[in-house]
């Protein structure tokens, strides 16, 4: 690969992208678990069908660009490109997003595209419409060098934030052109800064579900009944005291906890000296913050340990309308991060028991899961993509690949873990200090986007070269 001609290339590619991206933005392809009338309301059709008109706009001769279909699912783009050798090579990525989330800031919003400087605001830009354009950029740049690859397949689904759960169909109905990746490279995850190479080893799990509980038909006087109706959200308070010490945020249940690898302790004290600080300053808390904990320690709490959190409730009427009223009921919806060894469906089954026992009489406590996607640790790097990845890093960033887990979940790469336990994984991504995915103010970071663009074609060389 000539690297000036490569950078010259993606330079110039990122340039063409950046309206199709903008338009991509625009649209509120919010994922099934978001707006179960996805299908009727059509914002995922549109944006599928913006990506597929782009690649088929851009592809090469000999690649299949397909809109792939199964009854009652979220379509799959599907694109197929030769190359040289038997090796095949996955690329992953997805263009479902999540919910607009309040707090935005003043002259942006989640469907409104703005570039400020070298950020591209809105949601979905990041997580993770700009995969697909990448993937295609990186291949493109080898072409234009005549630089052979191996065979290769990006996968774009529209079901990752609601838990992929339709992709395990795809997967079948297509197994016989996925064959069986040598290598798989998503582009979902996030960096630690903006300055190398971020290479994902873990990703944690992820139970989410409804906590409800009810203690009366109709609401009643506060006066008249307190002391003698408890409290609903007392009640949601003590069974999230089994699932959780209130004081510390440490889950107690042994179910959700698991042994941390020693390699990924050494991982995670060489990303916290890289770090330091920053790996909590990085989040807007409402005060200045310190905090006690080293960095390599708050990276394994942050990719090793389960954690909760109350993503939503209802029962509680606004402050503006609540009145003296003992409510019926209390329900919140809880995200329960769970380490990357432990079972999903165990997990929710224990804090099912857990939340649910022994209900005070006359009441109704109840759990119901909605998600269960466990986590994945990967499988040792191989020594040739080991040297690939600080190769890479070190020509587009002028600094070495960095490895570390990741606090978030994609059920894509356990599912194609355990399918394909031979595989060889990359796992990286843009999402770094700011960019606040499913939150406010979410941005793609361009001049990452590009360099990392870069990496994934250079990765997809030397590949080639060993295979």
């Amino acid at each position: 690969m000539n690297t000036s001609k490569s950078k010259e290339f993606i330079d110039y590619s990122w340039k063409q992208i950046l309206d199709p991206l903008c338009e991509y933005i625009a649209i509120p392809a919010k994922s099934p678990a978001f707006d179960p009338n996805w299908e009727s309301r059509g914002a995922i059709e549109r944006a599928v069908q913006l990506i597929y008109d782009w690649c088929k706009d851009h592809a090469a001769e000999d690649w299949g660009v397909n809109v792939v279909r199964l009854e009652g699912r979220t379509p799959l783009i599907w694109i197929e490109i030769p190359g040289k050798g038997d090796s095949k090579v996955l690329l992953y990525g997805h263009i479902d997003k999540q919910p607009e989330m309040t707090g935005w800031d003043s002259g942006l919003g989640p469907w409104k595209p703005v570039l400020s400087g070298d950020r591209l605001y809105g949601r979905g830009g990041a997580d993770d419409g700009y995969a697909v354009f990448a993937s295609v950029a990186a291949l493109k740049a080898l072409h234009e060098q005549g630089i052979p690859h191996s065979p290769c397949s990006i996968l774009i689904e529209a079901c990752e934030e609601s838990g992929s759960y339709d992709l395990p169909f795809y997967i079948d109905h297509l197994a016989q052109v996925v064959g069986e990746p040598e290598l798989v490279i998503c582009l979902d995850s996030g960096c630690g800064n903006y300055e190398q190479l971020w290479c994902t080893t873990s990703l944690r799990g992820v139970v989410s579900g409804i906590l409800s509980v009810e203690v009366l038909d109709e609401g009643v006087h506060s006066g008249d009944a307190g002391g003698i109706v408890p409290s609903s959200f007392r009640l949601l308070r003590k069974a999230l005291s089994r699932l959780e010490n209130e004081k510390t945020g440490e889950i107690l249940l042994d179910e959700l906890k698991g042994e941390i690898p020693g390699d990924r302790i050494a991982q995670a004290n060489l990303s916290g000296k890289i770090l330091g600080q920053n790996v909590y300053k990085r989040f807007p808390f409402a005060e200045p913050c310190s905090v006690e904990e080293k960095p390599a320690e708050l990276i394994l709490k942050r990719t090793w340990g389960p954690s909760l959190e109350i993503t939503g409730a209802s029962g509680l009427p606004s402050l503006e309308e609540a009145g003296n009223v003992l409510r019926t009921q209390t329900s919140a919806k809880l995200s329960i991060r769970t380490p990357p060894q432990i079972n999903a469906e165990s997990a929710a089954r224990a804090i099912r028991r857990s939340l649910e026992a022994s209900p005070e009489s006359g009441t109704r406590v109840s759990f119901s899961s909605e998600m269960a996607a466990s986590g994945w640790n990967s499988p040792r790097l191989a020594p040739w993509l080991e040297a690939s990845l600080r190769e890479a890093s070190n020509t587009w960033f002028d600094r070495p690949a960095v490895m570390m887990g990741e606090g978030g979940t994609i059920p894509f790469m356990g599912m194609l873990g355990e399918r394909y336990p031979n595989a060889q994984f990359v796992i990286t991504g843009v999402l770094g200090p700011g960019s606040n995915a499913h939150g406010p103010n979410e941005f793609l970071h361009l001049p990452t986007a590009q360099k990392l663009t870069g990496c994934i074609a250079q990765i997809l060389e030397l590949h080639q070269e060993r295979s």
